[in-house]
């Protein structure tokens, strides 16, 4: 990220103004309002120290208060909390680029009537002002940048609307999308337009030549003022000098067509892996896609990017993906110096198309990195899935333990894990028996399928003896910063399956038992299908930890205080499904709604799930099929019975 970026995010953040009208406000106001502007000080700190996803949360908690604020704010607190509104956009811009995105849309004010009078009578609604004409010499937004709009960004935005931002009109342009305003009069360092075009990350495929950049600066500096016809005007009607080529309709999106079973190619066995292992960084988990080309899933492989389609189902040869691997079409693919495909993986790719694109993975919005591991895994067997993840730990354990740690490495297996860290032999051998000691509470919730191992391939238990250890190995492994409290956690990807710990040379198995019921069962669940949700396996986890992890358990415990807390902040029923609360405060929900599910009512409901994921069934299926309704609908319900039964949220 450029250093100027950096400097001007740190210092948004970390300085907090005061409002002028603040000796206005009540104490409840001035309360709000500074812990708004605390929020987002912490944040800024937590940017300059590196932590990026922390940095993101807090900014994410600074946006659920600021809501919260602007249901009862008068004008004298929405002015106070407006330099936040600036520092939270530009930070939200900045933590895009490094790849956490921070949904926040820009409050409108509220009525400008003071507080301690009555309200006016109602009046009609009057027009908005007329936005005020450029003077004469100063770039035209009619003549100049209306017509750069439409030919650099017609296609995306004004025949479509991807990202959820439609530039249709000059009013559509300036109310921008649902994460705030793009254009501040005057402004051209707040304004986020500017900002993508001058990254390259805008227009998608393309570099806006620097002297249409170099217009749309002097407009926006100018006052961004308008000059057309009327401001809802599509910008077509007025942008004569654009190039029609460039906003020419878009193809239509090709439908998904199912795998019959007699196709010789198979997109998750055959064509996903190649697509994962060519395309990742370009088109595939990249931070800026090129040519407007996602391949992260199957829909948006069909959807094609800026060129349009890139596959004609029933005709390879002519499919744009084929020819651009070929080299027939502009610059061969893959780009960026990387080997070309071999002709044998060419034809795979070519015959799948010729056959129809079908697909045979789970659904089209499914990873393809998901589903062509899936597809690896199903067919490996126990040892050779095994043999991988056991790969995988040397490396996680190279590049995430300090060195201290590896100086003292050694490694063990037994029938369901293999424990990988720093301490004796003895030492591993003790957590690998602890660990199979702890599948005995796991099968009350999860038994395996047959006589064989828990885990297809194992599950690597990382040791680590400091807790500082155990913290930078998550940072380095995992790329993220894990809350303070933490001590053991769980990742699984299909591939991979792991739980890093802390563990305290002197620490009796009882107790290390105890703490590796909660990732055990989270992996266990997990393991269950291709699409099992995170909170599914880390709510049940925690539940099943609760239930069986002994009397005196002070994790526990410490969920059931913090679990109210957590519930007091959903605003909206879908918060805790569409990922709006912090991962700490969805961990909570799930424990809750974990309990839920194995408490005797509900159990047989749960049972009945596993075993539809077991059969292979796609998750939402799964769960309605077993609790009656898609998961949305259980968790509504719960969340009413929590909010009227304040005796059994208290006993969670």
């Amino acid at each position: 990220m450029p250093f100027l970026k950096y400097c001007c995010l740190v210092l948004l953040l970390t300085l907090v103004s005061a409002a002028s009208s603040e000796a206005e406000m009540t104490s409840r106001e001035k309360l709000s309002v500074m812990r708004i502007a605390t929020a987002v000080k912490e944040a800024g700190a937590s940017y300059q120290a590196g932590e990026y996803e922390t940095c993101g949360e807090k900014i994410t908690a600074a946006v659920t208060l600021i809501e919260k604020a602007m249901e009862t704010a008068d004008q004298e607190v929405y002015e106070a909390l407006l330099p936040q509104f600036s520092r939270i956009s530009r930070a939200s811009a900045l933590l895009e680029l490094e790849g956490i995105r921070v949904a926040f849309k820009r409050p409108e004010a509220p009525s400008m009537k003071p507080k301690d009078k009555p309200a006016a009578p109602s009046t009609p609604t009057p027009k908005p002002p007329t936005p005020p004409k450029p003077a004469e010499g100063e770039v035209s937004f009619a003549n100049d940048v209306a017509p750069i709009l439409v030919q650099q960004c017609g296609r995306c935005h004004i025949n479509g609307s991807k990202g959820n931002f439609t530039l249709t009109s000059f009013a559509a342009l300036m109310k921008g999308p649902p994460e705030g305003v793009v254009v501040f009069a005057g402004d051209v360092v707040g304004s986020r337009l500017i900002e993508v075009i001058e990254t390259g990350d805008m227009p998608r495929g393309n570099k806006m030549p620097p002297k249409q950049l170099e217009t749309l600066k002097e407009w926006v500096l100018a006052g961004a003022k308008f000059d057309g016809p009327a401001p809802e005007a599509p910008l077509m009607a007025y942008a004569g000098k654009a190039d029609p080529a460039a906003a020419a309709p878009m193809t239509p999106k090709l439908e998904t067509k199912r795998s019959t079973g007699s196709e010789t190619v198979s997109f998750a066995n055959d064509v996903a892996p190649l697509l994962v292992a060519n395309c990742n960084g370009c088109h595939l988990d990249a931070m800026q896609t090129r040519g407007g080309l996602r391949l992260d899933t199957f829909a948006q492989l069909l959807r094609g990017g800026d060129s349009g389609s890139i596959v004609t189902p029933g005709n390879g040869a002519s499919s744009l993906l084929v020819q651009k691997l070929r080299g027939e079409v502009g610059d061969i693919m893959p780009a960026g110096g990387r080997p070309k495909l071999s002709d044998e993986s060419i034809q795979l790719i070519s015959t799948w198309i010729d056959e129809g694109a079908t697909l045979d993975g789970l659904n089209e919005d499914q990873p393809i990195r998901t589903m062509a591991n899936l597809a690896w895994a199903k067919n490996a067997t126990h040892e050779e899935l095994m043999q991988r993840r056991q790969e995988l730990a040397q490396k996680a354990w190279n590049l995430g333990a300090t060195p201290a740690a590896r100086q003292n490495t050694n490694d063990f297996s037994s029938p369901n894990f293999y424990v990988l860290g720093s301490g004796s032999k003895e030492t591993m051998e003790e957590i690998a028996k602890s660990a199979e000691a702890t599948l005995k509470s796991v099968k009350t919730v999860v038994d395996a399928t047959d006589a064989g191992p828990m885990y297809k391939g194992k599950a690597t238990i990382f040791v680590l003896p400091k807790r500082y250890e155990y913290a930078e190995f998550a940072k380095m492994v995992e790329r993220r910063s894990i809350p303070s409290t933490w001590t053991e956690h769980w990742q699984y990807n299909i591939i991979d399956a792991y739980v890093p710990m802390v563990v305290n040379p002197d620490e009796d198995p009882e107790t290390l038992s105890a703490r590796l019921i909660a990732p055990l069962t989270s992996l266990a669940v997990a393991s269950q299908g291709g699409d099992v949700p995170r909170w599914l396996a880390e709510g049940i986890g925690r539940a099943n930890a609760a239930k069986l992890g002994g009397r005196d358990n002070p994790q526990a415990d410490k969920w059931r205080e913090e679990l109210p807390e957590a519930l007091a902040v959903i605003e909206k029923p879908d918060d805790f499904l569409k990922g709006r609360l912090t991962p700490e405060r969805t961990d909570l929900v799930a424990f809750g709604l974990g309990n839920q599910m194995l408490e005797r009512n509900g159990r047989r409901q749960f049972d009945q799930l596993i075993r539809a994921l077991k059969e292979g069934k796609p998750f939402a299926a799964a769960f309605t099929g077993a609790f009656g309704g898609p998961p949305q609908a259980y968790v509504d319900a719960w969340l009413r019975m929590q909010a009227n039964s304040p005796q059994r949220r208290g006993r969670y």
